[in-house]
């Protein structure tokens, strides 16, 4: 069998590797960073070829008005930090470079890095130093800001999309962070909306920033939802906010409201003292795992029997919330543990925490858009189907809710 022959390319990366230190190779004066600016000035020089339309020293070039006219200094930053490399200009002002356009003082690559960092939850700050630091880049929180602020258009792009006719299950929820405003820090509510859709994938519907929690603002909240396309929810899912059913019904009236149990537990567990919590809380199981409704309110009544002496408002939220319970015990167990914990927006909730728990208080409405669209994009490319057997959901969708499902 004939030996291959070595191209071009590896005989030049031989030589160029021949007695080389790795800090002669990959340092900040070393030979891949020289290559990179060779490279640029290179292609720059073959741009203004291309705009003269003739070689330099060509004869070609007299008579024709245009010339070359020397080179620029110019200073780009890149992802693997600051590169000077020389320009080329015409003499009659033409030439419009495309690799590294006039005014362009980053590579790409550069803008992703910052943009990366700032989802991962890194202040401005934090930014600026990790490029000093790292890649002996020098960089403004302004430049940083500005970097960061081009995603808004993603933001705006992605809340206003269109969105599916049907989702079988949508969690609302909402967060609280600190927004300083006219030099006072308050707490702000961020709402969301995520969906389960036909396909059994998590889809976050949109992020919202109110005043405060309340019903009235989750009402224009379903009313967007409902302008973007979303003509049915089989099945919301909450937590125990006064007046939320109604908030629901008022835009999807036939929308089952369910109440997050979890949230029911911890309601009832407050009023009791830390010594008998845990002998509550294994009384109180018997109502939440019962198998059907009747079962659970059997159960309601002897937890309450045994507790509801000592501890008088321990079962009151499941009685307070009892209509909004009760749809729990029809579903088949896929669909109880999914929603049992409203697990998939808790898991979102702390995921949105990691990145936003170091920063005391954000300077502006869009500075929390931006950190958050940018820590669910990430986050999402790791989500996994909450309903693992969703085909077996989806028919059980089929048939209880008849007709209200796509064929």
């Amino acid at each position: 069998m004939a030996k291959k022959k070595p191209d071009r390319l590896d005989e030049l990366m031989e030589e160029l590797l021949k007695n080389q230190t790795p800090e002669e190779i990959l340092g900040d004066s070393g030979a891949l960073k020289e290559l990179k600016k060779r490279f640029i000035e290179r292609a720059l020089e073959g741009e203004l070829t291309n705009h003269l339309g003739y070689v330099k020293h060509s004869p070609d070039g007299h008579g024709t008005g245009n010339s070359r006219n020397g080179k620029t200094k110019k200073r780009i930053i890149g992802a693997d930090g600051e590169l000077e490399i020389e320009v080329p200009r015409d003499r009659n002002g033409e030439f419009d470079p495309q690799l590294v356009k006039k005014r362009q003082v980053r590579l790409p690559g550069f803008d992703e890095k910052v943009i990366s960092l700032y989802g991962r939850g890194q202040t401005t700050r934090e930014i600026q130093g990790h490029l000093k630091e790292i890649y002996g880049v020098s960089v403004s929180p302004a430049l940083i800001t500005k970097v960061t602020d081009a995603v808004l258009e993603d933001v705006q792009a992605w809340q206003n999309r269109p969105l599916d006719a049907v989702y079988p299950i949508v969690y609302l929820d909402a967060i609280h962070l600190k927004l300083r405003h006219s030099g006072r820090v308050t707490t702000r509510a961020v709402y969301l909306a995520l969906g389960i859709n036909l396909q059994g994938n998590k889809e976050l519907l949109g992020l919202w920033i109110g005043q405060n929690e309340g019903a009235k603002f989750w009402l224009s909240i379903l009313t967007e939802l409902q302008t973007r396309g979303v003509k049915d929810i089989l099945i919301a899912a909450v937590d125990g906010l006064t007046g939320f059913p109604e908030a629901i019904a008022s835009i999807y009236p036939e929308t089952e409201v369910q109440l997050c149990i979890v949230h029911l537990v911890r309601n009832s567990l407050k009023y009791v003292g830390w010594k008998e919590r845990k002998a509550v809380a294994r009384d109180l199981r018997t109502v939440y795992t019962a198998a059907t409704a009747e079962a659970a309110a059997a159960a309601l009544e002897a937890f309450e029997a045994t507790w509801g002496e000592r501890f008088p408002m321990v079962a009151k939220p499941w009685r307070t919330h009892w209509d909004n319970v009760v749809p729990f015990f029809s579903y088949p167990e896929p669909i109880r543990k999914a929603i049992y914990t409203t697990n998939a927006i808790e898991s979102l909730n702390s995921q949105l925490r990691k990145v936003t728990r170091k920063r005391g208080a954000f300077p502006t409405d869009d500075s929390v858009r931006k950190v958050l669209y940018l820590a669910l994009r990430q986050a999402s490319q790791r989500w996994t189907r909450p309903i693992k057997d969703w085909s077996t959901a989806l028919n059980y969708f089929s048939i209880v809710f008849e007709g209200r499902v796509p064929v």
